[in-house]
């Protein structure tokens, strides 16, 4: 259903619940003031953009999202994708990508992907967060221990060759203030936990830098200052050559928006016992990030810590995010001026505490005691996100998810000959004995042979059924192909059962199907494959094939050998 949870709240909306909501907006709004600041230069733009974006991205989001009490903005997620685009493309490549990530976030939500985001399996997402967090705590170790160096590599291990080639270039008074400053963040919440502890760490240090004039670099001397004037909505002008260069970072920044925000939004739900609307929350974020870029902004999508905070100050509507949008633009355009004297030494210890909470790495930990294939896809996205790139991570963590998923699957579904079931020795205590549709139970003519197919018969089994069928010694006359655990056929296996037959219809052999389910039939219905097989070929139990398996055979079915049950 895509009707905004703004819409679906006010219905019910009261005095008492607009007290709470400005209460959270406010507090989460003060919350968001150096984390906007903090993912922007870490993304390699100025701050003032990281401001913009949690502005306008958070009141649309907020307002036209699918969750009750979701905030967006900016996140650290975004820090790595962000920082490789500006790189090697420019702010306006950068602004480009996002406004093509926004209509492919805007259209996955109208054509109704919500719910298959899900299916994104765990060790992806685990490996490519970690890998993430890493780098983000990588990018500031330069600022954290005050480096006297040029331009930081950008590469994970030229970076860290580079900080161990200047380990004696540290600045002691900046070494000082990160300490100082993830101290207080670390430490403020025994204190007080209604005001954050990274606005506390900001305030104080930024004051005791003025104050005891500490040699350390601000934000206004590596950037100027912050405007306070709203940015006029510009659109940026590329090449056609340009824009498609940036149709792989575009889907990286939607595909890591939609996963977060959705993320997001379902622990939500866990701490306030609602239900989001996945599709309108991806339209939501479709529509953000293609105005956030339009001011100036960088990607953004939900973010859990923020949207933690609020529910624990009470906000349980949309208007709790909109308030917050709201007390960011009252910051930024009537004090914004300040955020100038603000020490990067303390926004890299706010954004260190932020990569260790993002690790998640006692799930990581976790997650390698967990089968060989998931720990591989696990590994994998991790190292090729740090080493190569993030794109590269989540696209080859997903194939091979998948490809391990498909070899699961193919190992599940089993081939096997069972006409050798009439043996009554071999079923002596065997599940087969209390089944009354086993084959054992029905009398198999001379020159039938009876081959049963148990799971998806889909491309990643038909390997297996071809060298099951390809060890039969002799040619029977009559082969039944019994499908009654096949609950699903894809092409692939159609083109398998349709080669059977016409190979064997070269030896002398006639293939039947018995069994067969709903899905199946449907897709054989109107096939080539089906005019291979003859439609009179197929049965929907074993009794009729083997009725007809006698014919071809010229061997009658005496009275007494016909079973009571026709069931499958």
């Amino acid at each position: 259903m895509l009707v905004p949870k703004l819409v679906t709240t006010l219905r019910t909306y009261d005095r008492d619940q607009f007290l709470g909501d400005l209460t959270a907006g406010v507090i989460v709004g003060v919350v968001a003031l150096p984390l906007a600041i903090a993912f922007a230069i870490a993304s390699g733009v100025p701050p003032g953009r990281g401001l913009w974006t949690a502005i306008v991205a958070g009141f649309i989001i907020s307002a036209l999202g699918g969750s009750r009490v979701q905030f967006g903005g900016p996140t650290g997620g975004f820090v790595v994708i962000v920082y490789g685009i500006v790189q090697k493309y420019g702010i306006d490549g950068l602004t480009v990508a996002t406004l093509m990530a926004g209509a492919i976030l805007f259209v996955m939500g109208l054509a109704k992907l919500g719910s298959a985001i899900k299916f994104i399996p765990r060790p992806v997402v685990t490996g490519f967060t970690s890998g993430i967090a890493v780098i983000i705590f990588s990018g500031e170790i330069k600022d954290f221990f005050g480096l006297s160096m040029g331009a930081v590599p950008s590469a994970f291990i030229a970076k860290w060759q580079a900080f161990g080639a200047h380990a004696g270039a540290i600045t002691p008074a900046a070494l000082g203030v990160s300490v100082a400053s993830m101290a207080i963040i670390l430490l403020w919440p025994r204190v007080n936990r209604r005001i954050p502890g990274p606005f506390v760490a900001l305030i104080v240090m930024t004051a005791a830098v003025q104050w005891l004039h500490l040699p350390v670099e601000t934000i206004g001397s590596r950037f100027g200052a912050i405007a306070a004037s709203v940015p006029h909505p510009q659109v940026p002008h590329l090449s056609l050559a340009q824009i498609s260069a940036l149709v792989g970072p575009a889907f990286t920044i939607a595909f890591l928006a939609a996963v977060e925000s959705l993320l997001s939004a379902v622990v939500a739900d866990g701490m306030i016992g609602s239900r989001h609307r996945s599709n309108m929350e991806l339209v939501a974020q479709g529509i953000a990030n293609l105005a956030a870029p339009l001011f100036g902004g960088i990607p953004a999508t939900g973010a859990i810590a923020r949207t933690a905070t609020n529910i624990k100050n009470g906000g349980r509507t949309p208007v709790a995010g909109m308030v917050h949008a709201l007390t960011l633009l009252v910051i930024t355009v009537f004090v914004g001026q300040w955020a100038a004297l603000i020490p990067l030494a303390t926004l890299a210890a706010i954004l260190v505490v932020v990569a260790y909470h993002m690790s998640e790495w006692r799930t990581f930990i976790a997650e390698l005691r967990s089968p060989k294939s998931d720990v591989a896809v696990l590994l994998t996205t991790f190292l090729l996100t740090l080493l190569v790139d993030l794109t590269v991570g989540i696209g080859v963590g997903m194939v091979l998810a998948a490809f391990l998923f498909i070899r699961r699957m193919a190992e599940v579904t089993q081939v096997s000959a069972v006409a050798d079931e009439s043996d009554e020795d071999v079923h002596d205590g065997d599940p087969y004995e209390t089944d009354p549709n086993a084959v054992h139970r029905r009398p198999i003519p001379k020159d039938v042979e009876v081959y049963e197919i148990n799971g998806p018969f889909f491309f990643g089994a038909a390997e297996s059924f071809r060298d099951t069928i390809g060890r039969v010694a002799r040619k029977p006359r009559v082969l039944i192909i019994r499908m009654r655990y096949v609950p699903a056929l894809d092409s692939t296996g159609m083109y398998t059962l349709s080669e059977l037959a016409r190979r064997s219809r070269k030896d002398g052999t006639t293939v039947l199907l018995s069994d067969v389910h709903m899905q199946p039939m449907v897709a054989l219905s109107g096939s080539p494959a089906l005019a291979e097989i003859g439609e009179e070929n197929l049965f929907d139990n074993l009794d009729a094939a083997l009725i007809r398996a006698r014919e071809l055979v010229g061997v009658p079915m005496v009275e007494s050998e016909i079973p009571v049950s026709d069931e499958r």
